[in-house]
């Protein structure tokens, strides 16, 4: 089946390594702007832009790099518990029609407490999620088209319109979550859920769990994986390159990331931590899946790493078990995107194919036929 590659805008900051200033690269719209047409020409369907109080906001960057690529969609965030599900509605639509239908919806709910705190919401977890389900009740009747009264534990709306549609008639919603809570607002108002890059058989399991708890509602949903890639021309390359990825994270910065991570009340963050039992020894989950990111970064901590053509054998694996969407992200963002798209793009069946033509330098003015390449000559001209 066509699989939907989306790539990330590195708002939060970008590098050559993790854990350090040192090859850090400053986080300016130039360098989002760079990253974003790199995506848009190369073929990625998307870019997510990720949200939080150390990240530029997403909605408004999303809004400024759409006005500088054609074809490339925007996951864009929405926080129930911060902003109502009416004016959160109306930015989407907005959006959605000034960049002519390219945007989704990243549902997010949890996250880090004291953020969260500092943003004013003190629910507990599961409040959270029971407020979300709310939130999402009255979003849907607004992409419905319809008249909204609504009276909840949480919101209370009486006569909500949306007057000026959306281009898309319906805006997809994203979601992740691995708590029994999340889940169940998967199941009931989720478009495409997301899980973060843990290993097939554990991913299988909770596919089926969703799908299971979907199907009660009447539902099928689709389902996406949010992980990084490390991609060289060779696996023995791309190993050393995620060794140098952590070559200046110290003991003691993992420590102190570990028990910052460790905060969380995610379930998704914890599954994530318990990768990281056993110290960089236990890195390796398998010769191809590597978590070394999540020993400094929070969310999607693991991340495929191989040549070409074992990148590709396990996105294939995890497309087996139902993963139609991949959100791919490396360091530094930017080259990645290239190496990535370069190396895996050419293998894959995609959504979104990717631009036909002449790739590649023209040798010698065309006089020399390179094999496999598209700088064809006649034979009269050799």
């Amino acid at each position: 089946m066509p699989l939907h590659v989306f790539w990330f805008v590195p708002t939060q900051g970008d590098g050559r390594f993790l854990g350090t200033a040192k090859g850090g690269r400053a986080a300016t719209f130039d360098y989002f702007s760079q990253v974003a047409r790199a995506a848009d020409a190369l073929g990625y369907e998307g870019v997510l832009l990720p949200t939080g109080r150390g990240c530029e906001d997403a909605w408004v960057t999303a809004a400024a790099l759409g006005a500088l690529t054609e074809r490339l969609k925007f996951l864009v965030a929405v926080r129930p518990g911060l902003i109502s599900p009416t004016l959160a509605y109306r930015m989407a639509a907005t959006l959605d029609r000034q960049t002519n239908g390219r945007v989704l919806i990243n549902v997010v709910t949890g996250g880090d407490v004291d953020e969260l705190h500092g943003d004013g919401l003190f629910l507990s977890h599961d409040e959270r999620y029971e407020q979300t389900d709310e939130f999402l009740s009255i979003w849907q009747g607004l992409d419905r088209g319809e008249t909204v009264n609504h009276t909840g534990k949480y919101y209370h709306v009486g006569e909500a319109k949306n007057l000026i549609p959306a281009r898309q008639a319906h805006i997809p919603l994203y979601f992740g979550g691995s708590s029994p809570a999340a889940l169940d607002v998967a199941a009931k108002q989720i478009d495409l859920y997301l899980t973060w890059g843990e290993p097939p058989e554990q991913v299988a399991e909770k596919i089926a769990r969703v799908r299971e708890l979907a199907e009660h509602e009447g539902r099928e949903l689709r389902f996406g994986i949010r992980m990084h890639v490390i991609v060289r021309d060779t696996v023995e390359e791309a190993r050393r390159h995620a060794d140098k990825l952590i070559e200046n994270v110290t003991p003691e910065i993992a420590a102190a990331g570990q028990s910052v991570l460790a905060k969380y009340e995610s379930e998704g963050q914890k599954r994530m931590l318990a990768f990281h039992r056993n110290g960089r020894d236990g890195l390796w989950l398998r010769p191809d899946l590597w978590a070394g990111v999540g020993l400094v970064r929070g969310g999607a901590g693991t991340a495929m790493v191989g040549d070409g053509a074992t990148v590709t054998a396990l996105m294939e694996e995890y497309a087996s078990i139902g993963i139609d969407t991949f959100i791919l992200s490396g360091y530094p963002h930017l080259e990645e995107a290239y190496h990535f798209a370069e190396h895996v793009f050419p293998r894959l069946t995609l959504s979104r194919p990717t631009e036909n033509g002449r790739r590649g330098e023209v040798v010698a003015n065309g006089a020399i036929r390179i094999p496999g390449s598209a700088n064809a000559v006649p034979q009269s001209a050799r």
